[in-house]
């Protein structure tokens, strides 16, 4: 559909996406009725977490579910833990949750979900009792029927086994309450380089059509949480040199190729990709100027 052109509003996330879905609208030649129905969501909560810190504090945490559009069948959308999470991303992701189920042809609905923290300043026992606190809010609108939970942005496989064993000590045993759990609860193999693995073979389809090749192309990953750092080891598999990474701190360069394995080595000890052996670190913005084959932001 092309990118937005810079004369259009972009105030919001759901400004974008509702502009791409009436550039749709229009092909459709859908009416004003119809599209505020399918824009409109189907039910917004939004929860106050209490949790008791490690040091003793009480903290009040927010929560948000937004329930888009279940008419193909139960929702279905991950919850997000980060700092700037609210209503009017979530509402926005909820959408975009619909869309994808339908041009999948899969039987689900669209939903998604957030807490506003900060995951990488929280010890896991406060993890932990956020994201019970978060399900047994809301777990009167959450089922295998009714709306499905997986991991996004700031949440895991671990998670999701807290959050199903939430759901279960209210509802008794489900695993099918959640998607994204660890593979020895239910799990699917395959899951958590799923979406990595889908971005490298939809590249490899737009580099094919462009009369490129994925070996040897120079490759930059904005991002090297599960999706970046899978896509960027099964493109550096497949022949591609991923010269530079970043997160939210900051990037990393080298020109002949990061050793990718290596690298997620050093992640997982530092917490970030600045830093790493071998290769130039970069502030956020230059990693975005550098000459490359292939962006993926």
């Amino acid at each position: 559909v092309g990118d937005i052109g810079n004369d259009e509003k972009r105030d919001t996330s759901l400004d974008e996406v509702n502009i791409f879905f009436d550039r749709a609208a229009d092909r459709l030649e859908l009416d004003d009725g119809m599209r505020a129905l399918l824009k409109a969501p189907w039910r917004e909560l939004s929860v106050s977490l209490p949790v008791r810190m490690d040091n003793g504090e009480m903290r009040i945490f927010q929560g948000y579910r937004v329930q888009h559009n279940g008419a193909r069948g139960p929702y279905k959308g991950g919850v997000r833990y980060h700092l700037e999470a609210d209503m009017e991303e979530v509402r926005a992701l909820a959408s975009l949750m619909t869309w994808k189920t339908a041009l999948a042809n899969i039987p689900f609905g669209g939903a998604k979900g957030g807490v506003q923290c900060d995951p990488n300043s929280m010890s896991v026992s406060e993890l932990n009792r956020v994201t019970r606190r978060y399900v047994q809010n809301i777990d009167h609108v959450l089922g295998p029927n009714r709306d499905i939970l997986a991991p996004d942005l700031g949440t895991s496989a671990q998670t999701m086994a807290w959050m199903m064993d939430a759901y279960g000590q209210i509802h008794g045993h489900t695993p099918a309450c959640v998607t994204g759990k660890p593979v020895e609860l239910g799990g699917s193999d395959g899951r958590e380089s799923a979406t990595g693995r889908g971005a490298v073979l939809i590249t490899t389809e737009a580099v094919g059509d462009m009369d490129m090749v994925m070996k040897g192309a120079r490759v930059v990953v904005q991002g090297f949480g599960n999706v970046g750092s899978w896509f960027a080891r099964i493109a550096s598999e497949q022949g591609c040199l991923i010269t530079a990474v970043s997160d939210v701190n900051g990037g990393v360069f080298n020109s002949t190729g990061l050793d990718v394995q290596a690298l997620s080595k050093h992640v997982a000890k530092s917490g970030f990709v600045a830093g790493f052996p071998g290769a130039e670190d970069l502030i956020n913005e230059e990693v975005l100027e550098l000459e490359c084959d292939i962006l993926v932001p």
